[in-house]
């Protein structure tokens, strides 16, 4: 011990590498922790306080007792890639090779780290929307690129309450250099709940092949829109021998803690996330992969039924929110929205969570954690409705005593 102390392990700052000093804990994991300290409603960290279907969770249970509990093959079993591989034709008309083009990973998440370790060398540039979901700028900093951020705005005062959160696109076109290797789209978008348009995306695509940059596309909420169509960059002209598309099973499937996602794209791309995904975690849990394939094959049903239930419940919320004086952009995808908290007058974005959190016992995320910017994310808050009507129904009662 004392050797440990002499050397200044005790130091926490000492004890992290540099390249993760910068981050803390994740705001998800803080937020969530003082819900449980508080008692309060936890409408922070995106997880369902329900289960994924009984059939995909009776498949898991089956892989196992029929063996299938030792090492998958590094790309993920055949049964899955097959599935992802077939829906990807359904989804987008192209045909890919599930032994070539799809890459199973330990969720989205690894799928992200993967792909910049594998793919970005250190100094090239990566360009991200702000927010950001906070894994892409610890992916940077662990591959050692260097981000550079684009804002995504919200509609002015007076624009439909549908409107969505906009980029510049002149400020778009000068992050773009011959320094940049990759460009980073999340579609539908967390926090904003964005579905980014047709003309945007073509817009992207345009500077893409101008610079020679690929696009890593996250589309874990592919399935997840409410009147809006979601558009794979992947499918536009000239797009898929540049694009890598990340998804996973958790969102569509309420089986979050499962950590099935997946890679899919051109054989040189895919080769890079293979290059890290092999030293990463090597393989994901073989039986869930086996019931992630038939969740893929058979789910249509269950994915359909659960976007409705995600409709009804974003709007309750939305309405909750507005009658209390809120101003709420109403997302077109995801199960996530943002609000302007400041006609309450309870301070900035992380204050007026903290209440939220320790006084009116409902926890909700402070979205300046999602931004380079600080100042663009203080006004905000986000909101997780990806719950029961029950629970959505109790956060409000004790919402409502922010009016009293």
């Amino acid at each position: 011990m004392r050797a440990i102390y002499a050397w200044g392990m005790h130091d926490p700052r000492r004890a992290v590498a540099e390249r993760f000093r910068p981050f803390g804990t994740t705001i998800f994991a803080e937020m969530t922790r003082l819900a449980n300290e508080a008692g309060a409603i936890n409408l922070s960290q995106g997880f369902p306080d329900f289960d994924g279907p009984q059939f995909v969770r009776e498949e898991a249970k089956r892989a196992i007792d029929e063996g299938h509990n030792q090492y998958a093959p590094m790309i993920g079993v055949p049964q899955l890639t097959r599935a992802l591989a077939d829906s990807w034709r359904e989804l987008t008309g192209i045909e890919i090779e599930p032994a070539v083009h799809v890459t199973v990973t330990s969720g989205c998440t690894e799928a992200l780290a993967a792909a910049f370790l594998g793919l970005c060398n250190p100094g090239e540039e990566v360009i991200l929307f702000e927010p950001y979901y906070d894994s892409y700028r610890a992916c940077c900093a662990m591959a050692g690129a260097i981000p550079r951020f684009v804002a995504l705005r919200p509609p002015p005062p007076g624009a439909p309450d549908d409107a969505p959160f906009v980029f510049d696109e002149d400020e778009l076109r000068a992050a773009f250099s011959d320094r940049t290797r990759a460009i980073l789209i999340n579609t539908p978008h967390n926090p904003t709940g964005k579905v980014f348009t047709q003309a945007e995306l073509a817009c992207i695509a345009d500077l893409c092949r101008k610079f020679d940059v690929i696009a890593i596309c996250d589309e874990v909420y592919e399935h997840l829109t409410y009147g809006a169509k979601h558009i794979r960059m992947a499918t536009l002209e000239g797009m898929f021998e540049r694009t890598l598309t990340l998804s996973s099973l958790g969102k569509t499937h309420s089986l979050t803690g499962w950590k099935i996602g997946w890679a899919i794209g051109p054989a040189h791309l895919s080769a890079a996330v293979r290059s890290a995904h092999q030293f990463l975690t090597y393989a994901v849990a073989t039986p869930l992969q086996h019931a992630a394939a038939r969740a893929i094959r058979d789910g249509g049903d269950a994915v359909a039924d659960l976007r409705s239930h995600y409709e009804r419940a974003r709007d309750f919320l939305c309405g909750v929110l507005r009658d209390l004086g809120l101003r709420v952009f109403t997302p077109a995808g995801t199960y996530f929205l943002l609000a302007d908290h400041t006609p309450l007058g309870l301070g900035d974005d992380v204050e007026f969570c903290r209440y939220l959190t320790t006084q009116v016992k409902v926890a909700a995320i402070p979205p300046s954690a999602f931004y380079e910017h600080k100042e663009l994310g203080r006004p905000l808050v986000r909101f997780a409705f990806c719950k029961k009507m029950e629970t959505l129904e109790r956060a409000a009662d004790r919402l409502r005593t922010l009016a009293k």
